[in-house]
């Protein structure tokens, strides 16, 4: 009966040239304590009607289900035709399209290498300094999230043309709350803690570490993120950007030591579960069930916020798992709190009214609160409403994201594809495998010399 009075509504209004009204995920007005409904009151004074805005962007399955649930809202209020796509070669169709003369008003993408590359060919519209402006004042780590969104124009110059949607944390440590209370740990809050953390698990006859940096023919990228983590917490934000750019070679002493500070976790038999030659034949999506194993066969286990996909059925977050920010050193502390991560960035490809609107809607807490209210979403944005989060473990990142210091994008990601997804993956391989942080270095700045 409901399907026939919803189709009769349709009729009526397609018969009365009136726009079918879609059917919103949350009712406007409702649990105010969760969402900035004055943004929806707001956003209704956009006239947009008679407008299209077509969106193209690499989220599919369900991920597409929730953005649709997001965009349902701007249409609604601006009277908006709003048309979202996607492609499972999304990365190649935006090359297309572009070139071609016929883009989307806006285009989403998680890579800032083929951003650069739209941008350098004149394919993008600057948002403005106002935007960047905005942006610096309301992410945490602001100014490191403009950073990501500028790049060069065809003539060289610097424009802030992204505006970061959608973010994911990989600074994260997972852990069992039962072992720790049952062996009397504590999360901790420092590298140095951290240190002292490992040695004490060693000697009450535990393992600290489980790795497995197996992925097929991706075998390797796990250890990277260890590497950018560890780059982040013992050298400046500079200095990261100037070895993802091979500005500074890969055999620098800094990225040496890092590399090294990593190597000596995974090559250690008393550190790693399964010893050090476990540790590139173990599937990353493996690695983390010794921590559910009775006893357990590891405490702790580095890796991105979208590991517990890979947990035993039935694992509750908070409960029989949990993380916590990988820490930053005591004896460092001009670094701050960095955070290692990804995300989406939002450009207009084809300026319009509709897509300046939309940007505009982007920066209302509103945006992000319905996406969070569902799951697999977090943002750096400080005005959302907290507890708009789906669950305690996606607010807890969000808040890690909103009071970082310092942001950066996986660094394997800005490389060439060569070296990041190359040259270092299999770097990493060799040496867990026993050569030296200092030869596997050389190696990589070698593969990246032989690509200029």
């Amino acid at each position: 009966m409901r399907k026939m009075l919803l189709l009769s509504a349709a009729f009526v209004a397609l018969a009365l040239g009136a726009p079918a009204q879609a059917e919103l995920k949350f009712k406007p007005g409702e649990d105010p304590r969760r969402f900035n409904w004055a943004n929806y009151e707001e956003l209704k004074k956009v006239d947009l009607k008679g407008e299209t805005l077509s969106i193209f962007g690499p989220w599919r399955g369900e991920d597409e289900g929730l953005i649709r649930t997001v965009l349902d809202y701007f249409s609604e209020a601006t009277g908006a035709e709003v048309k979202y796509s996607s492609s499972e070669n999304y990365e190649q169709q935006i090359v297309i399209d572009t070139q071609a003369g016929s883009p989307p008003n806006i285009a989403v993408l998680p890579q800032p290498g083929l951003i650069q590359d739209l941008a350098s060919k004149g394919l993008l519209t600057p948002l403005g300094d106002d935007t960047a402006n905005w942006i610096k004042d309301n992410y945490g780590a602001g100014q490191s999230w403009v950073d990501l969104g500028t790049f060069k124009d065809k003539d060289g110059k610097p424009g802030f043309f992204a505006f970061p949607y959608k973010a994911d944390v990989k600074s994260l440590v997972w852990y069992s709350p039962d072992n720790f209370e049952e062996a009397d740990y504590e999360v901790p809050k420092t590298q140095e803690e951290l240190a002292e953390l490992e040695k004490q698990i060693i000697a009450d006859g535990g393992t600290p570490w489980c790795i497995g940096l197996g992925s097929g023919g991706a075998t390797g990228w796990p250890a990277t993120d260890w590497v950018e983590d560890i780059m982040l917490r013992t050298q400046t934000p500079e200095t990261y950007d100037k070895w993802v750019k091979n500005e500074i070679p890969f055999n620098d002493p800094a990225v040496v030591n890092a590399i090294d500070i990593f190597g000596k976790i995974a090559t250690d038999d008393k550190m790693v579960d399964g010893g050090a030659k476990a540790v590139a034949a173990t599937d990353f999506r493996d690695s983390p069930k010794g921590l559910f194993s009775v006893p357990p066969k590891c405490y702790l286990h580095h890796q991105a916020s979208f590991i517990p996909t890979f947990f035993p059925e039935g694992t509750e977050i908070g409960q029989d798992a949990d993380f916590f920010y990988y820490p930053p050193y005591a004896s460092k502390s001009d670094l701050g709190t960095p955070v290692l991560g990804a995300g989406t960035l939002a450009m207009i490809t084809k300026d319009s009214k509709s897509a300046r609107a939309f940007i505009e809607f982007l920066k209302m807490p509103l945006a992000h609160e319905i996406w969070m209210a569902q799951g697999g979403f977090v943002t750096p944005f400080k005005s959302v409403n907290k507890d708009a989060y789906a669950s305690d473990a996606l607010k807890k990142q969000g808040e890690i994201l909103a009071e970082a210091s310092t942001f950066r994008f996986d660094g394997s990601d800005l490389m060439p594809g060569k070296i990041g997804a190359g040259a270092f993956w299999t770097g990493m391989i060799d040496l867990v495998g026993g050569k030296s942080a200092q030869d596997v270095a050389t190696d990589i700045q070698k593969s990246w010399d032989a690509i200029k």
